[in-house]
């Protein structure tokens, strides 16, 4: 696993400030009980074989075959990296290094990655898909040191500093600027290279707007089509406008990554009020008893018979990570994290994880390809179980929402101290220190937390907001009440063998809905009442 580059933490020197937390290296966690079980159903079902018969990961472009050589092959990479080595399974890192082999391999003499066609348009300048791919092999070079990314990664983006003068960001690299920006930022903490810090504000400078965005939610009811068309038209005939992008609800939940990704270059007390300003817009305007907002394919309002795409589940789960490694265990922020883990990440695939759908829905009665539909512009297929339904972007994209989340479980943080965001079972070991979480969580109120090691080391526990009788209990010490929504530090030695045991008791409430359902609410749990 490389190492940081210390002397990149220090905003004095490098105007990057440091995040409150990081992740474990990819593969330290392993995951247990139920989540180890969901990923090995990832890794068995759709996920595990997408490259031997789905022609557009099996005959990808990006491994030199005739088929689509855009996204969809990097998106699947992003999430099976993940996979592969939270599972340590042989199988799937075979995979994962003939795609990164061919890549790396195959890299352009003048830095670019990827099929190229030398044509003169946008579409084979396009950033977008190269940013998907540093993201899967900076997981790669966290697993397993492979000194082949970083120089390939720097020399791409030394390209990069240059074509965008040419070619600026536009489509959907212009709606995605965070992504591109966060993967920026990974390479200066790698490298210290400070020349990485000015192309990241070149990126942002070519992005949309969505601070603005954020302080004033443009899209307060649903977006129909007719809407759409009109965007169309006033922008002489372009699709891809802005109007377009910034109301997809993709575009929109990965827009939520630009206040923690920009903070750390220009740091803000106004970024996080930033943020939880336009989640409680999205949820005011467009919310699901989910934690979800709607979207299919654009922002559809508080009906909770619209549709959320897949895509955008994965997409909301990423920023609100990126927000807690900047920002920390901020409690709005991880509550709506465990609240799409445990809600729409499972309601959007089959319990084998073979099929998958395009959008879901929090109130969905049936599952049919019909015509009658009240979708914003999905196709009569976007709501059943199945390989590829109405577009095949999810069937790619999909897979990364798990094994993100268990990276995210724990993480550490500059002083050693190890902080827990959610308590699914895992176990790792991080110098002298080995923590195995077991129990039934979310499932059981009851978690314990098994702890050896040799040192004194800061052991941080959240406690969510929604557990208001949550209790904690160290050895044979009597169980103490601990705050809900705050975060409990345990800062003592831990030598020998250590048992914690966490009791986070929900509360059951109903909470009235605009759109005249009353969702229940038990601790993480949402079940919408007809």
């Amino acid at each position: 696993m490389p190492e940081l580059d210390d002397s990149a933490q220090s905003p004095e020197e490098s105007w990057l400030a440091a995040p409150e937390l990081r992740p474990l290296p990819l593969g330290t966690l392993r995951p247990e009980g139920w989540l180890l079980e969901r990923l090995r159903q990832q890794a068995d079902g759709m996920a595990g074989h997408l490259d031997e018969f789905w022609p557009d990961v099996a005959r990808s472009g990006w491994i030199g075959g005739d088929a689509e050589g855009w996204e969809r092959g990097p998106y699947w990479l992003d999430g099976i990296v993940g996979i592969a080595h939270l599972l340590d399974d042989d199988r799937l890192k075979a995979k994962v290094d003939h795609w990164v082999g061919y890549i790396l391999e195959h890299q352009h003499p003048d830095g670019w990655f990827g099929p190229r066609s030398g044509e003169a348009t946008y579409a084979d300048h396009d950033v977008w898909p190269r940013i998907i791919v540093l993201k899967a092999l900076l997981q790669h070079l966290d697993a397993t040191g492979d000194p082949r990314v970083l120089p390939a990664s720097l020399r791409f983006c030394e390209l990069l500093d240059g074509l965008l003068d040419e070619w600026p960001l536009r489509e959907w690299a212009r709606s995605r600027w965070t992504d591109v920006v966060w993967v920026i930022h990974q390479l200066h903490d790698l490298t210290g290279e400070d020349w990485l810090l000015p192309l990241a504000a070149k990126c942002q400078a070519q992005g949309f707007d969505w601070f603005a965005y954020a302080d004033r939610l443009p899209f307060t009811e649903k977006v129909p089509e007719a809407t759409l068309l009109a965007y169309q038209e006033e922008a002489g005939g372009t699709w891809m406008n802005d109007g377009h992008l910034s109301s997809h609800g993709v575009n929109v939940a990965m827009g939520l990554k630009a206040m923690p990704v920009w903070w750390r270059q220009s740091p803000s007390d106004d970024e996080q009020t930033r943020l939880l300003r336009m989640i409680a817009s999205l949820d005011q305007h467009h919310g699901q008893p989910n934690g979800l907002f709607s979207c299919d394919e654009h922002l559809a309002g508080l009906h909770p018979s619209q549709g959320t795409e897949t895509c955008t589940v994965v997409e909301y789960l990423a920023s609100l990570e990126v927000a807690l490694e900047s920002w920390g265990a901020v409690e709005p922020i991880a509550e709506r994290f465990e609240r799409l883990g445990f809600n729409a990440l499972p309601a959007s695939v089959s319990p084998d994880e073979w099929t998958h759908q395009y959008v879901q829905q929090a109130n969905q009665v049936v599952c049919h390809v019909t015509e009658d539909r009240i979708y914003t512009n999905n196709g009569p297929d976007a709501n059943i179980f199945g390989l590829e339904p109405h577009f095949g972007c999810c069937t790619a994209n999909r897979h990364q929402g798990w094994p993100r989340f268990t990276t995210h479980l724990w993480m550490r943080s500059a002083d050693g101290g190890l902080t827990a965001l959610s308590y699914a079972p895992c176990s790792f070991e991080l110098g002298s220190l080995s923590v195995q979480v077991s129990g039934g969580y979310p499932f059981e109120d009851d978690v314990t937390i098994s702890v050896r090691g040799s040192e004194v080391a800061p052991l941080r526990l959240r406690i969510p907001a929604w557990a208001t009788e949550a209790s904690l209990a160290i050895d044979d010490e009597k169980p103490i009440a601990v705050t809900p929504g705050s975060v409990h530090e345990l800062k003592r030695d831990w030598i020998g063998h250590h048992t914690l045991r966490l009791h986070l008791g929900p509360a059951i409430q109903a909470v009235p809905d605009p759109a005249a359902r009353s969702p229940s609410n038990a601790g993480l749990w949402s079940t919408p009442w007809p």
